[in-house]
């Protein structure tokens, strides 16, 4: 059966998320069960300056998909310029980091999918 879901209206303000610097504000997105593949959707928003740090992901798989601001995703190999309508995705086993480099709040959509049985 198909969900139709919203975001949370209440903000969970991490800082230094993944040994990176500032903070990051996350806005969930509920996740009915644990049926599906989804471990976790939501929007985040960085402060200008502030980053995600590196980190792998050993069991599941993300996707950025960056909404509006400017900033800097690396995996570790490489560094691209992170620009609104860019998705990045990174698979299982797979490390990467994001840093708004901006002066305004780098927003993006993050999905986490489940590791494949």
């Amino acid at each position: 059966m198909m969900a139709i879901l919203k975001q949370s209206n209440e903000v969970v303000v991490r800082e230094n998320m993944r040994g990176g610097s500032g903070k990051a504000s996350f806005y969930y997105v509920p996740i009915p069960d644990d049926e599906g593949a989804v471990k976790m959707a939501s929007r985040i928003e960085l402060e200008p300056g502030a980053s995600i740090g590196f980190h792998q992901h050993v069991d599941d798989e993300e996707v950025y998909a960056i909404l509006s601001g400017r900033g800097i995703f690396t995996d570790g190999t490489t560094e691209v310029e992170a620009n609104p309508g860019d998705v990045f995705l990174t698979r299982k086993g797979e490390s990467h980091s994001i840093k708004n480099n901006s002066d305004v709040p780098l927003i993006f959509f993050a999905v986490i999918a489940k590791k494949q049985q």
